[in-house]
């Protein structure tokens, strides 16, 4: 693995720790007790999904957990995992995020999502078996409408590269669901 990377991976992971540790004290010091609440104001969820085609199929699990700070304002994180197949053709992802979400008015959310990618392609071209990894980011503002604990909405991702992406366009419909 190239140092570079595997710096940029250490950065990025050790952000969300620190982030995920001073989200814990906020709450302990904010709630005035020794923190038993905390998990009293978390929920956790995320989404998932599958595609089935005659020529093969995509699956994509993305757990998630976001501690609500008040009504109107929530911050979390996330991991997800994809894996692609068809015909000659094979992907998959990894990837950590950190999100915030915004509620300004009742049922609609605004949101911002950015993730750190790990991306290992594969494909026969030409009779030769082809390779590619590699490492990008993304970082998604969302607007959705929440019933209950379902979110849906749409999302747009800034930093969309689309030699890079395994996302098919920068702009995606999304459905989030947590408790």
């Amino acid at each position: 693995m190239n140092i570079r990377i595997f710096k940029k991976k250490q950065i990025f992971f050790s952000i969300i720790i620190a982030l995920c540790t001073h989200s814990y004290s906020i709450a302990q010091s904010s709630s005035g007790t020794d923190g038993s609440d905390f998990f009293e104001h978390v929920r956790f969820g995320g989404s998932l999904g599958a595609s089935f085609t005659n020529d093969g199929y995509g699956i994509f699990l993305a757990p998630k957990a976001i501690y609500d700070f008040n009504q109107f304002t929530s911050a979390g994180v996330g991991l997800a995992g994809s894996y692609t197949s068809v015909d000659d053709f094979s992907a998959s992802s990894f990837s950590g995020s950190l999100i915030g979400l915004l509620r300004p008015v009742k049922n609609i959310q605004l949101s911002a999502e950015f993730e750190e990618n790990y991306v290992s392609k594969n494909w026969e071209l030409e009779g030769a078996n082809r390779k590619d990894s590699y490492w990008y980011p993304a970082l998604f503002l969302g607007l959705g409408y929440t019933a209950g604990p379902v979110t849906a909405g749409i999302r747009y991702d800034i930093l969309y590269d689309d030699t890079k992406s395994i996302y098919g366009s920068a702009l995606m419909p999304f459905i989030s669901v947590y408790f």
